[in-house]
């Protein structure tokens, strides 16, 4: 497995100095995300983005994946249809960032049931999970003319709560092009990441690596702590990538920076990920 981390890990410069220290502290890669407005974002020109791809080449680092926190204000399950469409596009405009920073895949938030962390609209579930499939069976052909994957993150969202649901709704989808961007410590509130991992097989396109102190209670950042500091058992969850073959990248993704010497938490991240990865 490859080791990347995500943008959102990194508190302060610009992406060039980020991605210049994600060099440093010795990461393979770096998962970049879509924006309103900035660098990479719904304004970005592809003269812009092939720059971008430039200095990553010069430097040495892999550009493979686009995240985006967009879909915590669009997105494909809202009573709205303005917001619902407006979610659409910005799928499109995340798949055609990517095929041009040669990135293979993208990270969506499928919608939400209510956001745990910031109570709004709440969607029947079942009115969520057809509009969900809607926007997605909707998108995946776009998806596979660029040659771009949609990873369906499971996040905290009161939605796709079980990796048999989440099979399933990917399963319903039905395109090579639409699978599971697996985050494996935003399940440790109510499972095992290494359930999901057997249960998912290979629906998985992307994974995220983060850690979860249980004893906190609740499904809120506070519970998120330092990569081997939380209960995540990371020598099962390898043990369960190795059995379905899944040897893709693995970004951590780090929220929030540490307050003082936020460098720090890149240096030690990656420390970690060496021990998780077997490469120390």
């Amino acid at each position: 497995m490859k080791k990347g981390i995500s943008i959102w890990s990194f508190a302060n410069g610009t992406l060039k100095e980020k991605m210049l220290l994600a060099k440093k502290a010795g990461f393979d890669g770096i998962e970049l995300s879509l924006d309103e407005v900035g660098e990479v974002s719904l304004e970005s020109t592809e003269e812009g983005l092939l720059e971008i791809k430039a200095y990553a080449k010069e430097i040495g680092i892999e550009l493979y994946s686009v995240a985006s926190g967009l879909y915590w204000t669009y997105n494909y399950t809202s009573a709205n249809e303005e917001n619902r469409e407006k979610a659409k596009a910005i799928t499109r405009k995340q798949l055609e960032v990517a095929s041009i920073l040669g990135c293979d895949t993208i990270l969506v938030v499928p919608g939400a049931v209510e956001v745990a962390f910031d109570p709004g609209e709440v969607v029947e579930y079942d009115v969520a999970y057809e509009r969900a499939k809607a926007a997605l069976k909707e998108l995946a052909p776009y998806a596979e003319k660029l040659k771009v994957a949609i990873g369906v993150e499971n996040v905290w969202n009161e939605f796709l709560l079980s990796p048999l649901e989440m099979a399933r709704f990917i399963d319903e989808i039905g395109s090579d092009y639409v699978g599971s961007y697996f985050d494996v410590g935003n399940v440790m509130f109510s499972g095992f990441p290494e359930h999901w991992i057997k249960i998912l097989g290979k629906r998985i396109k992307k994974v995220h690596f983060k850690d979860y102190r249980r004893a906190v209670g609740n499904a809120g950042t506070a519970g998120m702590v330092d990569l081997l500091a939380g209960d995540v058992n990371y020598p099962a969850v390898m043990e369960a990538f190795k059995k379905v073959g899944y040897d893709d990248w693995a970004t951590a993704e780090m929220l929030p920076p540490y307050r003082h010497y936020p460098e720090t938490i890149i240096y030690n991240t990656s420390n970690a990920m060496d021990k998780i990865l077997g490469r120390k």
